[in-house]
């Protein structure tokens, strides 16, 4: 049994990752920002921790990951101001990175999006600009490190139901569903040969374990 952490544990993706690592056998942690959620996380076997890493220091957060043997990061500040976008998905994503390798945990899976990079093209009056660059300076912060990191880059996220089959690359085009994005994020949990590599996928017809594995 492998005991892990999901950042952002509310999050529609966390969810499903919960019950997919929960009926696995795993012991899961979902960090969450407002307790009234405890009980969805709670029901996918998970265990509920409020824990605010929006203002959480990398100190708090090394407490609060201690323990477990990977962490998942799948928060982020979901379109609110660019300040709180560059607070979540940049600042706490990289305090999150160092508190996993001050506590010894090496395995850390990152949910970026397709296309993520510093030189992404959008100019600073894009609405996405802040998220643009948040993600590629945590990506790219996290590809620095020690760390036995995986980014996964889907396309744009829907709600439709998990097919178990993606197409992976960078020149893929359509769209992916969160259930996938969950599926994908426990295979490379289960796959040590993802270590080092940036996934980016879109829902498609390759088995999500050949996917991943080449």
């Amino acid at each position: 049994m492998t005991k892990i952490a999901i950042i952002g544990g509310h999050g529609k993706v966390a969810l499903h990752l919960a019950r997919l690592l929960t009926a696995d056998g795993h012991d899961v942690s979902s960090l969450i920002r407002n307790p009234e959620h405890a009980a969805d996380v709670s029901a996918t076997g998970a265990t509920p921790v409020v824990a605010d890493v929006e203002n959480l220091t990398t100190d708090q957060l090394a407490t609060a990951l201690a323990g477990h043997d990977a962490v998942v990061w799948s928060a982020g500040a979901g379109g609110g101001s660019a300040d709180r976008t560059y607070a979540v998905d940049r600042d706490a994503a990289i305090r999150s990175i160092n508190a996993a390798a001050q506590t010894g945990i090496y395995r850390y899976i990152m949910v970026s999006y397709k296309g993520s990079r510093a030189d992404h093209g959008a100019s600073p009056d894009d609405g996405m600009f802040a998220y643009y660059e948040a993600k590629a300076a945590a990506d790219d912060y996290l590809r620095a490190t020690s760390l036995s990191w995986t980014i996964l880059g889907p396309s744009a996220l829907t709600l439709d139901a998990a097919t178990g089959a993606i197409t992976v690359g960078s020149d893929a085009s359509g769209t992916t569903s969160r259930e996938n994005v969950a599926l994908v994020a426990a295979a490379v949990l289960a796959n040590d040969n993802t270590v080092g590599k940036f996934i980016e996928f879109t829902d498609g017809d390759v088995p999500i374990i050949d996917a991943i594995a080449g």
